[in-house]
């Protein structure tokens, strides 16, 4: 079967190897205000905020980029593991892989339409920025729960 814009398989362990450490580290971010000290630089900035609450556009600024490295790298495990080709590619797997999206989207969806309606202020920032990263966790969750399930239950036919 033919597939469109999915990354080879080696790509899947690769994302795990990077997946995993991110979404710890990203956790720690979350729960424990950490910040590596020593990940600082000159980055550009479409927007940022400056000295007396004044914004500035496009511009450099020096600044702590570990919620930025941290962020990206599990954006990239998160790609790489959901849109690598399993070892047997076949119309279920696509179909699968389908459904799955289908899936994550909207339970994302839902669960941010409850946010609007049920966490205000501050806090509200904070379910949106976990809100970025649930598509491909749910994603992730069910195609593999899927496939761990149908592999058990279904022999394989050779």
């Amino acid at each position: 079967m033919k597939t469109k814009l999915l990354l080879p398989h080696r790509y899947k362990s690769l994302g795990w190897f990077i997946l995993i450490p991110s979404t710890i580290l990203g956790l720690v971010l979350c729960y424990n205000e950490f910040s590596a000290e020593w990940i600082h630089a000159n980055v550009f900035a479409i927007a940022t905020d400056a000295p007396f609450g004044k914004y500035q556009y496009f511009t450099a600024t020096y600044t702590n980029i570990t919620n930025t490295v941290i962020g990206s790298l599990f954006i990239i495990g998160a790609l790489m593991v959901s849109f690598s080709k399993e070892k047997n590619e076949d119309e279920f797997i696509a179909e699968l892989r389908l459904s799955s999206l289908l899936w994550a989207v909207c339970v994302s969806y839902i669960l941010l339409l409850l946010a609007f309606l049920f966490v205000y202020g501050t806090p509200f920032l904070d379910v949106m920025v976990y809100n970025m990263f649930t598509v491909p966790i749910i994603f992730i969750v069910r195609f593999n729960y899927i496939l761990i399930r149908n592999a058990k239950t279904i022999p394989d036919e050779k």
